[in-house]
């Protein structure tokens, strides 16, 4: 046991009985050393997360409780401590970094006190010293202008700045064991390897353990020692980074490494382009921001400057670039839902840009739009097949009709047609996906605009939508405009790629030629900062 921080004895948890399986966890066994990263690998419901939250006690019990095992943490069990001495671990010598920090800070309290309140729990310092405590926390984990970011609000700072608060949050009173539950899922790729880099670097300088879950084998690369994969609440595979990456023996974890995208890029069709189907040219749109109360206005942000881009038919084009620069704000122009200050949109020859919305209106059949989260963007009190043939009723299309097509719709997209008559909520999220997809295509667009469709989900459901949507758009001829962040998602579907950053694009050109000879600066940090890159091109 020397070394060993954490150890995890035949853990049990039971599910209620009204769940799909008996167990969320069932008889796990691992442990975490001293100064090493221990990743806990595999897709949702495999039961990470429920691990993770048995060690800090914070199952919804009693549905949700352990039935078997050990949690032991420097030699005591935590699951026979009473509640007030795991109050005294947890956030002390326990720490976690949740996957949303914007769900995890206070939105109504200043970051700083946030960092502030754990010290004042788990420490004796008086409020100067806590002060300077948090100023050099701030420092630790890169954060410019340490002094305004104590003073802001959650809602002030980036994805990028607020997770680094949860660290320094995690870092406070230098925890034994660090939890990282998904702490890098929903950031670009810059900010998530910066994000790994600033994680590797806090473990090594303080000693701390790291149990790490992550669903993304290339994030395993970029900083684990050791690999746990788990599946159905079990442990298939547990070996060294090393191991596990380049010989692993279990066939669901050969399934995961399989199912990261490749730095493959995709080839561009043979023969003549095909005629345009989308043209923008010289397109900006500029916010003012307001002041406080509306009143006057701040300074403005040029969102989309001078942008110009083609799309042909049956062609796909990646939109790729961080969060800020200017991707989504381009896509709601197309669709009719910004306004945009100059320049014009055609979609097969007609213009689309600054139209009344009773002039858009007969138009929009012709555009459709699949969003990030669909589980937001489906109205959860209608059925799956009400949601999907409300596109075509409003177009004028006989119900009846309607709803066989969406059920039609959802065999396409790999569902059962009895799913028309469930709830999005008894899906999953790929599934959801799928739904999402069938009712941007229950109008028989010409254009689909896919905003970051695939950025939440597992690499493996992120794989079997990606192959969906090229074969959807193969098969009806569609055009696609995909936004992504992640070049590799973009090789994955899309000939060309389109490169913004500030508004602007930077660079435009073929998949096969973008990935083989970047010009422009930006395009080559992306590529640098795809997670597992030197992993993978040593594979290949």
């Amino acid at each position: 046991m020397s070394g060993v921080v954490l150890n995890i004895e035949n853990l049990t948890v039971e599910l209620p009985s009204w769940s799909d399986r008996k167990h969320a966890v069932s008889g796990v066994s691992l442990e975490i050393r001293r100064n090493e990263i221990l990743c806990i690998v595999g897709e949702s419901g495999s039961g990470k997360s429920v691990m993770a939250k048995s060690v800090l006690r914070l199952l919804p019990e009693p549905h949700v409780r352990v039935t078997d095992g050990r949690i032991l943490f420097e030699g005591k069990n935590l699951l026979a401590l009473p509640d007030d001495e795991v109050r005294a671990i947890r956030g002390g010598r326990i720490a976690m970094v949740f996957q949303e920090p914007m769900v995890a800070l206070n939105p109504v309290m200043k970051v700083g006190r946030q960092i502030d309140e754990v010290l004042e729990v788990h420490t004796k310092l008086k409020p100067s010293e806590r002060r300077q405590r948090i100023l050099e926390l701030m420092r630790d984990v890169r954060l410019p202008d340490p002094e305004r970011i104590i003073r802001s609000y959650p809602h002030e700072l980036s994805g990028g700045q607020r997770q680094r608060v949860m660290i320094a949050m995690a870092l406070a009173v230098e925890p034994a064991l660090i939890i990282a539950d998904e702490p890098t899922t929903a950031l670009d790729v810059t900010t998530q390897a910066q994000i790994l880099r600033l994680i590797k670097e806090l473990q090594q300088a303080h000693g701390t353990a790291v149990m790490f879950i992550t669903h993304d084998f290339g994030v395993v690369a970029e900083i684990a020692d050791r690999v746990a994969v788990m599946r159905h609440g079990e442990l298939v595979e547990l070996g060294t980074a090393a191991e596990v990456l380049n010989r692993p023996r279990a066939q669901y974890t050969k399934d995961l490494i399989a199912a990261v995208p490749t730095l493959t890029p995709r080839v561009r069709e043979p023969g003549p382009p095909p005629p345009p189907l989308l043209v923008v040219r010289d397109l900006v749109k500029t916010y003012g921001a307001s002041s406080f109360l509306g009143f006057g206005s701040g300074p403005k942000v040029k969102a989309v400057q001078n942008v110009s881009l083609e799309i042909g038919r049956g062609r796909s084009l990646a939109l790729v670039g961080e969060s800020g620069s200017g991707k989504s704000t381009l896509a709601r122009c197309i669709i009719g839902l910004e306004t945009p200050d100059s320049g014009e949109i055609l979609l097969d020859g007609e213009r689309v840009s600054g139209l009344s919305r009773r002039e858009m209106r007969p138009l929009r059949r012709h555009l459709q739009m699949v969003f990030q989260d669909p589980f937001a963007s489906l109205n959860p009190r209608h059925r799956v097949g009400h949601i999907i043939a409300l596109g075509p009723m409003i177009q004028g299309v006989p119900e009846e009709q309607a709803w066989e097509e969406a059920r039609e719709l959802l065999k396409l997209v790999g569902l059962k047609p009895e799913a028309a008559d469930r709830y999005p909520h008894e899906f999953s999220g790929g599934q959801r996906q799928r739904i999402g997809i069938a009712r941007a295509l229950a109008v028989k667009p010409k254009l689909i605009i896919a905003d970051e469709p695939v950025s939440a989900l597992d690499v493996s459901v992120q794989k079997q939508v990606l192959e969906l949507l090229d074969e959807l758009r193969r098969t009806l001829n569609l055009s696609m405009l995909f936004i992504t962040h992640d070049l590799r998602v973009a090789a994955t579907v899309c000939e060309e790629i389109a490169v913004m950053q500030n508004g602007q694009i930077v660079e435009r050109g073929a998949t096969a030629d973008i990935f083989a000879r970047p010009q422009a600066a930006y395009t080559r940090a992306l590529l640098d900062a795809v997670p597992g890159v030197a992993w993978q091109k040593a594979a290949e």
